[in-house]
């Protein structure tokens, strides 16, 4: 008996507007980690220096669904993907789980400390959505 073996192609439609980096790949990942590892570090120091709140670890990650988050023990993670946004968009990923070492939830008094460095931050969610 032969097999002939042929080529299986899935093409999958995704319906609503393409994200502007939802085209990255592993290799993106490796050569990026290190520029966003810069970036979070500089502009965490930059911004802590109002808010003077006790940062942990800092990651870098791989992520496909979230561009941040904090730990309950005070670790910040960001996606590698920072390092490509422009800097007003990073910026308020950066202040946003920054402040979230001091309110962990999405209430008034978070959004009032996210708001006294990032003053324009509802149209800058708002831009983000679009990557």
């Amino acid at each position: 008996m032969k097999f002939r073996w042929k080529r299986v192609v899935f093409r999958i439609r995704v319906k609503g507007p393409k994200k502007l980096l939802g085209h990255l790949r592993v290799k993106d990942y490796r050569e990026n980690k290190e520029a966003a590892r810069g970036r979070a570090l500089a502009r965490l120091s930059h911004f802590n220096q109002f808010y003077n709140l006790k940062v942990g670890k800092v990651f870098i990650r791989n992520q496909k669904s979230r561009w941040g988050s904090c730990s309950s023990k005070g670790n910040l993670n960001f996606n590698y993907k920072i390092a490509m946004l422009p800097s007003e968009l990073s910026d308020y990923i950066i202040v946003h789980e920054l402040c979230h070492l001091a309110q962990m939830n999405h209430s008034k008094n978070f959004w009032s400390l996210v708001e006294q460095q990032i003053p324009n931050y509802k149209n800058l969610r708002a831009e983000l959505k679009k990557y």
